[in-house]
């Protein structure tokens, strides 16, 4: 080997060495490294989530009391109605006839209220007299009695009669749109136990509301007024604004909404949100995914939730080249404790803090906006340098000029 190659050997050689010290002065000796946070101003929002469904405002279900057969039918789905509009008629003609029948029994009461009416009078003043016994007089109050009873009977049932056969005639009780309707022209209603429907009439389509089932664990944040926004599968890039009207005490009587196991039982609770519907894009029973701002504050001086947990340990920071001032600081009662890097040195802050998200917390009191504090320690990774050296197969060929290294040599 001549002097140039050892020279050029020797030269190599160096800048291998100085190469790796200086990739191990990029990082501790231990391999962590300080996370720090900027103290600055941001919004803090705590949200709740809940599905419910959109409803009208106002929502009636148009029955009968009545049962029968449906003989007219005067609007379908979507038809606007005012109230007092025809919208269906019933068959009448077993009302009809029933009216007659009561019609004649209320004459036949009548008359015979009437005339035993003027028996008891002419019994009584035979009885006041003495010419009659008592008990021809007590059988003629009796006779007076039951045929007034008779009588006030018969104008009962002539009232009923007479409504029945105006609820054969339906109208609509409101001004609204007709969203349903249960029924078609000779078909047979049943007014049972519970009075059948036949249509079903929101009032105003512009104005809807969602219902929605909003957990245990969430509804006690929720309040009046709140701020809501909520999208409908049915056109998923629109977002809707809302706000609460109610939170309803009752937990939600829907089956669907409280599922049980073997070992609990979810609750929820009912909370109504308007909806503005000036387009009608909203449709009653759309599903509405939707988002309560339980709080907003906007523009707070704020710092990540971390700083608040970080804790200064002189033994993992000197490494680092950091010095700590006061490692046994602790935070009074009522605020919290931060740590404040200023060029190398930490120096504990007590603060004074409010509201508080999964990522920031609000400061009151105790930073200025600028500020730098500590967040967290984290391993620093390192980064291979491009000129470091690499294992590589012996197999490999190696880079240009290598061989004619080696010949020289």
């Amino acid at each position: 080997m001549d002097k140039k190659t050892g020279i050029i050997g020797l030269v190599g050689v160096i800048v291998i060495v100085g190469g790796v010290f200086a990739f191990m002065g990029k990082k501790s000796s231990n391999g962590m490294k300080l996370e720090t946070g900027v103290v600055g101003r941001t919004s803090i929002t705590n949200v709740v989530t809940a599905t419910g469904t959109v409803e009208p405002v106002t929502e009636v279900d148009v029955g009968t009391q009545v049962s029968g057969i449906i003989d007219k039918l005067y609007v379908d789905y979507n038809d606007v109605v005012k109230a007092g509009q025809l919208i269906a008629e019933m068959d009448k003609v077993t009302l009809e006839a029933s009216l007659q029948a009561s019609t004649a029994q209320l004459a036949r009461s009548k008359s015979e209220y009437e005339y035993q009416q003027k028996n008891y009078d002419r019994y009584k003043l035979l009885h006041e007299k003495k010419l009659i016994s008592e008990t021809d007089f007590e059988t003629a109050t009796y006779e007076y009695e039951q045929a007034k009873a008779n009588y006030e009977e018969a104008q009962a049932s002539i009232v009923s009669v007479r409504r029945n056969l105006e609820y054969a005639t339906i109208t609509s009780p409101i001004d609204g749109v007709v969203i349903s309707k249960a029924v078609e022209e000779g078909q047979t209603v049943a007014a049972g136990f519970e009075t059948p429907t036949l249509f079903t009439i929101a009032a105003d389509l512009t104005k809807m509301q969602i219902i929605a089932d909003v957990d245990e664990a969430d509804i006690g944040t929720v309040q009046d007024g709140q701020r809501v926004s909520f999208t409908v599968d049915a056109y998923p890039n629109d977002v809707f604004e809302g706000e609460v009207l109610q939170v309803r005490l009752g937990e939600s009587s829907d089956d669907s909404s409280t599922s049980t196991s073997s070992s609990s039982t979810v609750v929820t609770y009912e909370v109504v949100i308007s909806a503005e519907n000036p387009d009608f894009k909203l449709k009653p029973r759309l599903t509405a995914n939707i988002t309560i701002y339980t709080m907003e504050r906007e523009g707070v001086l704020s710092i990540p939730n971390k700083a608040l947990r970080f804790i200064a340990d002189p033994q993992e920071l000197e490494p680092l080249g950091l010095t700590v001032d006061n490692p046994d600081a602790t935070a009074p009662e009522g605020q919290k404790l931060v740590w404040v890097k200023d060029g190398n040195r930490l120096t504990p802050k007590n603060i004074m803090v409010g509201s508080s998200n999964n990522n920031v917390t609000e400061v009151i009191d105790g930073l200025e906006e600028g500020e730098e504090v500590a967040v967290d320690l984290a391993v620093d990774a390192p980064v291979l340098s491009s000129n470091s050296s690499q294992e590589r197969s012996p197999f490999m060929p190696g880079p240009p000029g290598s061989n004619k290294d080696n010949k020289k040599k």
